[in-house]
């Protein structure tokens, strides 16, 4: 019988009610402690369908999760970076019967145009009974990134993530006993997964910011913006880290190799996935030396190139988009495609980027995530983007932006080393260096900011 998350975390929590579970700046709350809230607050979602809740890192915010996925409820996953009209779709197709969050954030839903009831943790509260998750229980219905349009909300299921969480059980050497950092809040899908993962496991959750958390931890829910904070930070060497598990925006070699002088015994663990479908393939150490790698298929993930897209089938997958209709689009037959394009070779796994990042340069296919990939290959460039811009002869040509250190090369040289890698069609017209990359709210490089920088 699949054993649901929760059930997961009440068995540690009965195996070690006195080992700490979560860790904030100046608090922390054991397993006894942590799961006594969570059956309350669960009582006290009894009745409900969903939840909307906005998350913060903290105590409370885990505890209000945690509980709603025990009592069946499920959890829509409301960030940050919403904007009013966001929000207001969010909250009417959704139907939450509550919405909670933690008092640091009701100023921001008010801000946001939200004026009905803010719950808290501890509000929720309450002695009675709770209901109870089954597997095919709604648990989450999350945002997909991107702040313009109308949002997309991916629904989960408490089987799929159970399925996701026995293989982070095989891949990932987490144990009770180990702390695990998360310095990323939790309104990030990785960031509350990694969290929640944790405390399956019986570890304690550091949700302190990253060079507080690093002395002590063990493992480090990362992605690559965290790692570049922590080699610029300036903190010593930190021995005690045993693995680093990233996701997000690919993570170039060099930015591995930077991060492995500061954390020097850590396994570095990359993985390819998306809020659809779960994990997908992952890579440990330096990465491939061919940039465009994304690594060994995880157990039980089947993939088909189809016309160069990339599609998958798993236990792990969504169920499908939540509308005023229902939920609609899940995967057909069992696969389902985010529009990455790639290539599969045996059980490795490449990208070249999403079909919209796709340039068509005098009717020749340009691949930015190819042209990146040379550049971050080139010491002293620590970041890097591909754009098209419009041509009156060629009707696109890529061009690039770059941040780099005091190691790069001249532009010059940059550009023999791209002459020497790149099919001619590829080669960006002009190159920018700038001291960042801009991004949108959710982290992703923000390509419609970048393009506009060539205007």
């Amino acid at each position: 019988m699949t054993e649901l998350l929760t059930q997961r975390i009440a068995r540690q929590a009965a195996g070690s009610p006195e080992a700490p579970a979560i860790v904030v700046t100046g608090a922390q709350i054991d397993y006894r402690e942590f799961w006594r809230r969570v059956t309350r607050t669960a009582a006290g979602l009894a009745g409900m369908r969903r939840v909307a809740v906005l998350p913060t890192s903290d105590i409370g915010s885990l505890v209000t999760v945690v509980a709603a996925m025990r009592a069946g409820v499920s959890v829509v996953l409301l960030h940050r970076h919403l904007v009013p009209d966001q929000l207001r779709r969010v909250l009417a197709v959704a139907d939450p019967g509550a919405v909670v969050a933690a008092p640091a954030q009701h100023r921001r839903l008010r801000r946001l145009g939200f004026d009905g009831e803010i719950r808290t943790a501890a509000v929720l509260e309450s002695a009675g009974a709770s209901g109870a998750a089954r597997p095919e229980s709604e648990l989450l219905v999350g945002i997909t990134s991107g702040t313009t349009g109308e949002p997309k909300l991916f629904v989960r299921d408490q089987a799929s993530w159970a399925a996701t969480l026995d293989r982070s059980d095989r891949t990932f050497d987490i144990t009770p006993g180990d702390r695990v950092a998360i310095p990323g809040v939790l309104d990030h899908t990785h960031f509350l997964y990694g969290a929640l993962h944790a405390l399956t496991r019986g570890a304690t959750v550091d949700l302190r910011p990253v060079t507080d958390a690093l002395p002590g931890a063990t493992h480090l829910y990362s992605v690559p913006t965290i790692a570049w904070d922590v080699v610029r930070s300036g903190i010593a060497p930190v021995t005690g880290v045993r693995e680093v598990l990233s996701s997000a925006a690919r993570w170039p070699r060099n930015a591995r190799a930077a991060l492995r002088e500061v954390l020097p015994a850590a396994a570095l663990t990359h993985f390819y996935g998306a809020s659809e479908l779960s994990f997908v393939s992952y890579d440990r150490g330096l990465g491939d030396a061919d940039e465009t790698a994304a690594g060994e298929l995880f157990d039980g993930v089947g993939v088909e190139i189809r016309d160069g897209r990339v599609f998958v089938r798993s236990d792990m997958v969504f169920r499908g988009y939540l509308t005023e209709h229902g939920v609609v689009d899940g995967p057909v037959g069992g696969w389902v495609s985010v529009g990455d394009r790639g290539a599969l070779d045996g059980t490795r796994l490449r990208l070249f980027g999403r079909d919209s990042e796709t340039l068509i340069r005098g009717g020749l296919n340009v691949e930015p995530a190819a042209v990146e990939a040379v550049l971050t290959a080139v010491t002293g460039i620590t970041e890097a983007a591909c754009v098209g811009i419009a041509d009156e002869r060629w009707g696109q040509v890529p061009v690039a932006v770059i941040v780099v250190d005091e190691r790069a090369p001249g532009l010059a040289e940059i550009r023999r080393r791209l002459r020497a890698s790149l099919p001619s069609p590829s080669v960006p017209s002009r190159i920018l260096v700038v001291d960042s990359l801009a991004r949108t709210p959710r982290g992703k490089v923000d390509r419609a900011a970048l393009t506009a920088l060539f205007a």
